[in-house]
């Protein structure tokens, strides 16, 4: 299968950065334990308190900076020497980059760019902060005047990205799926952009319900393991 143009869609989930020691809202321990996800991961919580909203970005963008990509991140980037490979991912770390992944979809944002309250999308306005500046005072304005926010899609708003997203899964030639359940959309729905025959791989330890239409096979393992299984399977 080593052919050049052949085209892998890799789609990630917190299961993938797990291995780094990033935590999802769920398991997490520290500041994000203290507070529902509505509260700090929702438009109306960003609208209601945005000091508390920057001040926990603030916490989860410091945990980034000590954390490292593990192996499974390594393996995948491994893959650009002989494939056309694109990264979706769900998760706002930059673990894939810092891999060497060149081709990476954010769909949920990023966690280490900050943006305009008033139009996240204005890249004028974007900042990217790093180990030696990733602390924003709440009450910072943006470059056209509004509150500086966190470049996240919050719940209640759209998710720009899931497009280009759709498109690049509806050019795989296989598609992988690791760490992440078939039930949160709209990122879930990603997987019926799939063309007719394409086999389909999903990476994750835990048990988990695909729709019964898709011929998918499950590599019960976690992110690394599960990607030194699937090289061996399809001989990539």
């Amino acid at each position: 299968m080593a052919v050049a143009n052949k085209k892998i869609v890799f789609l990630t989930g917190a299961g993938m950065s797990a291995e780094s020691g990033i935590s999802t809202f769920r398991d997490a321990g520290g500041l994000w334990e203290q507070y529902p996800v509505m509260q700090v991961a929702s438009h109306t919580g960003w609208l209601q308190d945005p000091e508390l909203v920057t001040r926990f970005y603030n916490e989860r963008r410091k945990q980034l900076f000590d954390t490292k990509p593990c192996d499974g991140h390594k393996l995948v980037a491994g893959l650009e020497q002989n494939y056309d490979v694109v990264v979706i991912t769900q998760n706002v770390d930059d673990l894939h980059e810092r891999a060497g992944s060149t081709n990476v979809i954010h769909l949920h944002g990023e966690l280490r760019k900050v943006c305009s309250s008033r139009d996240v999308e204005n890249p004028a306005c974007w900042q990217v902060l790093d180990r030696n500046n990733w602390e924003v005072e709440p009450g910072t304005k943006a470059a056209d005047g509004s509150l500086l926010r966190p470049y996240i899609v919050f719940f209640e708003e759209a998710v720009p990205m899931i497009v280009p997203a759709a498109q690049q899964v509806g050019e795989a030639d296989v598609l992988v799926i690791i760490g992440t359940s078939l039930n949160v959309y709209p990122a879930a729905g990603l997987v019926n952009y799939v063309r007719e025959g394409v086999p389909v791989y999903l990476i994750d330890p835990k048990e988990v319900s695909v729709p019964i239409d898709l011929n998918i096979t499950h590599i019960q393992a976690g992110a690394t393991e599960g990607m030194e299984r699937l090289i061996n399977i399809i001989g990539i």
